[in-house]
Protein backbone atom coordinates (compact mmCIF):
# COMPACT_ATOMS: atom_id res chain seq x y z
CA UNK A 1 0.00 0.00 0.00
CA UNK A 2 1.77 3.57 -1.25
CA UNK A 3 0.60 5.85 1.55
CA UNK A 4 2.31 8.81 0.01
CA UNK A 5 -0.42 11.41 0.61
CA UNK A 6 -0.50 10.47 4.49
CA UNK A 7 2.71 12.82 5.54
CA UNK A 8 4.34 15.48 4.22
CA UNK A 9 7.76 15.21 3.43
CA UNK A 10 10.92 17.34 3.98
CA UNK A 11 11.94 19.83 1.38
CA UNK A 12 15.56 19.12 1.31
CA UNK A 13 16.61 22.33 -1.16
CA UNK A 14 15.21 24.39 1.27
CA UNK A 15 16.10 22.92 4.50
CA UNK A 16 19.67 22.38 3.63
CA UNK A 17 20.37 23.98 0.79
CA UNK A 18 24.22 24.04 1.52
CA UNK A 19 23.72 20.24 1.13
CA UNK A 20 21.64 20.07 -2.01
CA UNK A 21 24.46 22.37 -3.36
CA UNK A 22 27.06 20.20 -2.84
CA UNK A 23 24.82 16.97 -4.21
CA UNK A 24 24.79 18.83 -7.31
CA UNK A 25 28.08 19.69 -7.67
CA UNK A 26 29.00 16.07 -6.82
CA UNK A 27 26.63 15.15 -10.02
CA UNK A 28 27.94 18.09 -12.49
CA UNK A 29 32.19 16.64 -11.70
CA UNK A 30 30.86 12.86 -11.69
CA UNK A 31 29.39 13.95 -15.38
CA UNK A 32 32.38 16.46 -15.97
CA UNK A 33 34.24 13.27 -15.45
CA UNK A 34 32.85 11.41 -17.83
CA UNK A 35 32.83 13.56 -20.08
CA UNK A 36 37.02 14.14 -20.11
CA UNK A 37 36.97 9.98 -19.83
CA UNK A 38 35.26 9.75 -23.30
CA UNK A 39 32.24 8.24 -21.70
CA UNK A 40 29.07 8.34 -24.06
CA UNK A 41 26.07 10.90 -22.55
CA UNK A 42 23.75 7.47 -23.72
CA UNK A 43 25.87 5.31 -22.01
CA UNK A 44 25.30 7.93 -18.34
CA UNK A 45 21.91 7.96 -19.01
CA UNK A 46 21.47 3.96 -19.44
CA UNK A 47 23.09 3.81 -16.04
CA UNK A 48 20.79 6.42 -14.56
CA UNK A 49 17.71 4.27 -15.71
CA UNK A 50 19.13 1.09 -14.79
CA UNK A 51 19.76 1.68 -11.24
CA UNK A 52 16.88 3.65 -10.78
CA UNK A 53 14.73 0.38 -11.96
CA UNK A 54 16.58 -1.38 -9.41
CA UNK A 55 15.96 1.14 -6.92
CA UNK A 56 12.34 1.65 -7.55
CA UNK A 57 13.10 5.73 -8.03
CA UNK A 58 9.91 6.36 -10.00
CA UNK A 59 11.05 10.44 -10.48
CA UNK A 60 14.22 9.35 -11.58
CA UNK A 61 13.08 6.73 -13.29
CA UNK A 62 10.73 9.58 -15.06
CA UNK A 63 13.87 11.68 -15.57
CA UNK A 64 16.01 9.49 -17.25
CA UNK A 65 13.90 7.63 -19.46
CA UNK A 66 12.58 11.22 -20.76
CA UNK A 67 16.02 12.24 -21.34
CA UNK A 68 17.63 9.52 -22.72
CA UNK A 69 14.80 8.94 -25.73
CA UNK A 70 15.40 13.40 -25.93
CA UNK A 71 18.78 12.01 -26.27
CA UNK A 72 17.69 9.43 -29.27
CA UNK A 73 17.54 6.73 -27.09
CA UNK A 74 14.90 3.82 -28.64
CA UNK A 75 12.15 2.83 -27.14
CA UNK A 76 12.94 -0.69 -27.60
CA UNK A 77 15.58 0.02 -25.61
CA UNK A 78 14.59 1.60 -22.90
CA UNK A 79 11.85 -1.19 -22.40
CA UNK A 80 14.15 -3.65 -22.27
CA UNK A 81 16.84 -2.38 -20.39
CA UNK A 82 15.61 -4.55 -17.47
CA UNK A 83 16.38 -7.47 -18.70
CA UNK A 84 19.31 -6.62 -20.94
CA UNK A 85 20.80 -9.82 -20.29
CA UNK A 86 18.27 -11.72 -22.30
CA UNK A 87 18.53 -9.11 -25.65
CA UNK A 88 20.62 -8.44 -28.16
CA UNK A 89 19.98 -4.80 -27.80
CA UNK A 90 23.28 -3.63 -25.92
CA UNK A 91 26.71 -3.49 -27.11
CA UNK A 92 29.25 -5.43 -24.99
CA UNK A 93 30.74 -1.98 -23.41
CA UNK A 94 26.82 -1.23 -22.38
CA UNK A 95 26.70 -4.57 -20.76
CA UNK A 96 29.80 -4.82 -18.91
CA UNK A 97 28.89 -0.74 -17.66
CA UNK A 98 25.31 -1.93 -17.10
CA UNK A 99 26.61 -5.40 -14.79
CA UNK A 100 29.16 -2.63 -12.70
CA UNK A 101 26.50 -0.32 -12.15
CA UNK A 102 24.06 -3.42 -10.79
CA UNK A 103 26.62 -4.21 -8.98
CA UNK A 104 27.22 -0.87 -6.96
CA UNK A 105 23.84 -0.35 -6.86
CA UNK A 106 23.70 -4.07 -4.93
CA UNK A 107 26.70 -3.98 -3.14
CA UNK A 108 25.14 -5.27 -0.04
CA UNK A 109 24.96 -8.65 -2.22
CA UNK A 110 28.05 -10.12 -2.85
CA UNK A 111 29.55 -6.54 -3.10
CA UNK A 112 30.98 -5.75 -6.41
CA UNK A 113 32.11 -9.51 -7.63
CA UNK A 114 36.26 -9.54 -9.41
CA UNK A 115 34.06 -11.22 -12.78
CA UNK A 116 31.96 -8.08 -13.11
CA UNK A 117 35.02 -5.61 -12.91
CA UNK A 118 37.20 -7.38 -14.95
CA UNK A 119 34.33 -7.40 -17.40
CA UNK A 120 34.30 -3.66 -17.27
CA UNK A 121 38.38 -3.25 -17.46
CA UNK A 122 37.82 -5.23 -20.80
CA UNK A 123 36.36 -2.69 -22.25
CA UNK A 124 37.08 0.80 -20.51
CA UNK A 125 40.12 2.41 -19.47
CA UNK A 126 40.66 3.37 -15.63
CA UNK A 127 39.28 7.03 -16.34
CA UNK A 128 36.23 5.42 -17.45
CA UNK A 129 36.14 2.81 -14.12
CA UNK A 130 36.51 6.05 -12.12
CA UNK A 131 33.44 7.61 -14.69
CA UNK A 132 30.87 4.82 -14.33
CA UNK A 133 31.45 3.97 -10.98
CA UNK A 134 30.96 7.64 -9.85
CA UNK A 135 27.86 7.99 -12.09
CA UNK A 136 26.31 4.84 -10.68
CA UNK A 137 27.01 6.00 -6.85
CA UNK A 138 25.62 9.54 -7.99
CA UNK A 139 22.42 8.18 -9.10
CA UNK A 140 21.53 5.91 -6.39
CA UNK A 141 22.17 8.90 -3.78
CA UNK A 142 19.70 10.78 -5.81
CA UNK A 143 17.22 7.86 -5.97
CA UNK A 144 17.35 7.63 -2.41
CA UNK A 145 16.73 11.49 -1.90
CA UNK A 146 14.06 11.20 -4.04
CA UNK A 147 12.63 8.37 -2.56
CA UNK A 148 12.89 9.32 0.77
CA UNK A 149 11.06 12.80 -0.29
CA UNK A 150 8.47 10.98 -2.01
CA UNK A 151 9.49 13.56 -5.06
CA UNK A 152 6.46 12.98 -7.87
CA UNK A 153 7.83 11.85 -11.15
CA UNK A 154 5.66 12.60 -14.03
CA UNK A 155 6.29 16.85 -14.14
CA UNK A 156 10.22 16.40 -15.35
CA UNK A 157 10.67 17.82 -19.03
CA UNK A 158 13.82 17.64 -21.14
CA UNK A 159 15.61 20.76 -22.25
CA UNK A 160 15.68 21.20 -25.93
CA UNK A 161 18.80 20.84 -27.46
CA UNK A 162 19.41 23.80 -30.10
Amino acid sequence: MNNSASISRVALKKITPDVSAAMGSLHAAAVSAARDAKVEPELLELIRIRASQINGCAFCLDMHTKDARAAGETEQRVYALNAWRETPFFTGRERAALALTEAVTLVHDGQVPDAVYAEAAEVFDETQIAALIWAATVINAYNRIAIATRMAPGGYQPTPKN
